[in-house]
């Protein structure tokens, strides 16, 4: 008679087990979620900084080189989003690394308006000058980005720069030839590039951090 009880305990103990193991599953997944809209959210922050970097670039390519009254208002709102990208990065790397950032990308910008004011002005020697410096502050964002994450290799990040400036010159030269239809194209090519390059950041920093996107509550950017 004992015997009965005993199959019912036995089933009853492996229900147990099954629903527990059930409940975990249910929680991992949630919690897998959760850091996958967490790290969703920051890639789509990641790239309205990014955006707006070549957006703004743009602004300034086409008043500088048209002689518009907005060219300076264009460049001081450029200038801005690199603060707001040295914020951003700081978040995870300290405020140091986010000005040595923020610096690098004020220089980044202040060369390509050297680039633009030389191809203007049909200076041969002042645009190869100009991109000399341009192709070196690029290797120096590379470097200290790769030096602060292990998921962002240097000489891949220095191939992704190198093409952010090479799309940027495309661009500058197709508006400065009146290429219209080039133009666009070039355009798409440097709003390509920057998602593909934002994309590969948020990653890396989503990597080294998994802790901060196990929840809902991330890092927002600076607006």
């Amino acid at each position: 008679m004992r015997k009965p009880r005993f199959v019912a305990v036995v089933a009853l103990c492996s229900l147990v087990q099954v629903s527990a193991a059930a409940a975990a599953v249910k929680d991992k997944n949630k919690n897998d979620t959760k850091h996958s809209e967490a790290a969703a959210m920051f890639r789509q922050d990641m790239r309205k900084l990014w955006t707006d970097h070549v957006v703004w670039t743009r602004d300034y390519i086409i008043a500088a080189l048209g002689d518009q009254p907005d060219a300076t208002a264009a460049l001081n709102r450029l200038m801005r989003n690199q603060d707001d990208i040295g914020r951003a990065v700081a978040k995870f790397y300290g405020d140091s690394a986010g000005q040595q950032l923020t610096s690098l990308l004020k220089d980044h910008i202040a060369i390509a308006g050297d680039l633009v004011k030389a191809a203007k002005a049909g200076d041969k020697a002042g645009q190869q000058q100009a991109d000399g410096r341009w192709q070196q502050n690029a290797v120096q964002i590379a470097e200290l980005l790769s030096k602060a994450n292990p998921n962002w290799p240097r000489a891949t990040l220095v191939d992704l720069m190198k093409k952010h400036l090479s799309t940027t010159t495309n661009e500058v030269v197709a508006r400065l030839n009146r290429n219209w239809d080039e133009d666009v194209r070039a355009f798409d090519a440097v709003y390509d590039h920057i998602l593909h390059m934002s994309d590969a950041l948020a990653d890396g920093i989503v990597a080294q951090f998994p802790s901060k996107f196990a929840s809902r509550t991330i890092p927002a950017t600076t607006r």
